[in-house]
């Protein structure tokens, strides 16, 4: 017999944990190649994961409502054939390639819940680690639950008490890498809410870039009044015809798609010393979902679409990502993302790399401004539709000329929009 570690796959860029949310299978129960074992959720998408042997389920490593890590043991499978292959990715010159690993023909057993004399779940040791708690905290934690283990709550209730006191209050990184939080202190009628798991997230994800990407953010101004113009004359009729609201998103991201072909070294992405030019246009639009959390699918080959196409997609995407019924290979892939924060009349910001890309583009609100025009007697002021673009790069790959010049060019396809062309 042959014992199978069942791991945790990827399911995103930037996605590190799933929550399992129900079991398919049970000990004992033999499956076969391809049966559906267990039903993840991660980052609003919820998949399920096949088996990829056959053979008999020896133990369920988590229970459902846990929350293992990528790349975790999630399950053993014990099965009657040879060693199991199981494909890992490796980043090779050519790009990223699986080599076939063998695992060992005896079972591992499970991690043990006892360490350091600490008795806690890898669930709610997860949770203390996101909070900065550190082993010697949990030793002060007094464990409520079977056999004196640390629970979510015993967690909680240790903050809340306010027993939490990391020398030095200002934010610092200790040896680990791991950010620790300043010291709070509560004060009558304040509440503590925990983060849901996108936010945590999000979270680690932005501070992760922080850490990564030299950012450095250009700004310019563009004249749309053309566009604008043109929208309002077409947006009826595109309705009709498309059975999708033509709005200035599409437009933003087919000018990106264009530029991008332009300057090919901002699609690109960064592998320790190397720079991974990327083959496709891929282009994600961050997307506020209804409880205040964001998610950005991805419209692949974007530089092949036309308008109709863009916004079809666009508007099915993001449809689906507030349902909660987006598919996993949606929101990964991308090679450079756009925000139009501009819907929420903000008139720019400072956006945060969506990592492994190496730029990310701002769209800022439209407002009318007075605005030096050229005129047959040489300038003259009108009122014209105008929006604040913002490009944060990674400084370490993008130099200013080369930011600043995509930028131009994206300005450029939007101020010189062609009002002769067919949506």
């Amino acid at each position: 017999m042959i014992g199978y570690e069942l791991l945790l796959p990827a399911m995103g860029e930037g996605i590190i944990e799933a929550t399992i949310t129900k079991w398919l299978v049970s000990p004992g129960q033999h499956v076969s190649i391809d049966q559906p074992l267990v039903e993840v959720a991660t980052d609003k998408v919820d998949s399920e994961i096949p088996s990829p042997v056959e053979g008999t389920v020896v133990s369920l490593v988590y229970r459902e409502g846990e929350i293992p890590s990528i790349g975790e043991v999630i399950a053993l499978i014990e099965t009657e054939s040879g060693p199991a292959e199981k494909p890992v990715a490796v980043l090779s010159g050519a790009g990223i390639t699986t080599t076939p690993v063998i695992e060992s023909a005896v079972p591992k057993k499970a991690r043990q819940v006892r360490k350091d004399d600490i008795r806690i779940s890898p669930l709610v040791r997860m949770l203390a680690r996101q909070r900065g708690l550190t082993s010697d905290d949990l030793r002060q934690v007094e464990g409520t639950g079977s056999d004196g283990e640390i629970t979510r709550n015993d967690i909680s209730r240790y903050i809340m008490d306010g027993r939490l006191n990391h020398k030095n209050s200002n934010e610092k990184e200790p040896a680990n890498g791991q950010v620790l939080k300043p010291e709070i202190r509560l004060n009558p009628g304040d509440e503590v809410i925990e983060m849901d798991r996108m936010r945590k997230l999000i979270a680690s994800h932005m501070i992760s870039s922080t850490k990564i990407a030299a950012h450095v953010t250009s700004f310019l101004e563009a004249d749309v009044t053309v566009l604008v113009k043109w929208r309002d004359e077409h947006k009826d009729a595109f309705f009709r015809r498309e059975n999708a609201r033509l709005t200035f998103t599409p437009v933003f991201i087919e000018a990106v798609a264009r530029s991008l072909k332009e300057f090919p070294r901002i699609n690109v992405s960064v592998s320790g010393e190397s720079i991974v030019f990327r083959r496709n246009i891929n282009i994600g639009v961050a997307t506020a979902l209804a409880d205040g959390n964001l998610i950005v699918p991805v419209i692949k080959n974007a530089d092949h679409e036309n308008l109709g196409g863009l916004s079809r997609k666009l508007s099915d995407l993001a449809e689906r990502a507030r349902n909660s019924a987006l598919h996993p290979e949606e929101i990964k892939g991308g090679s450079f993302t756009i925000t139009n924060i501009g819907q929420y009349n903000n008139l720019t910001g400072t956006p945060i790399i969506n990592q492994p890309e190496s730029a990310i583009l701002a769209f800022g609100t439209i407002m009318k401004k007075p605005w030096a025009v050229k005129t047959g007697d040489g300038y003259g002021v009108a009122v014209r539709d105008i929006m604040m673009l913002a490009l944060t790069y990674d400084h370490r790959v993008i130099d200013g000329a080369l930011g600043g010049s995509f930028l131009s060019s994206v300005a450029r396809r939007l101020e010189h929009f062609d009002v002769q062309r067919e949506t």
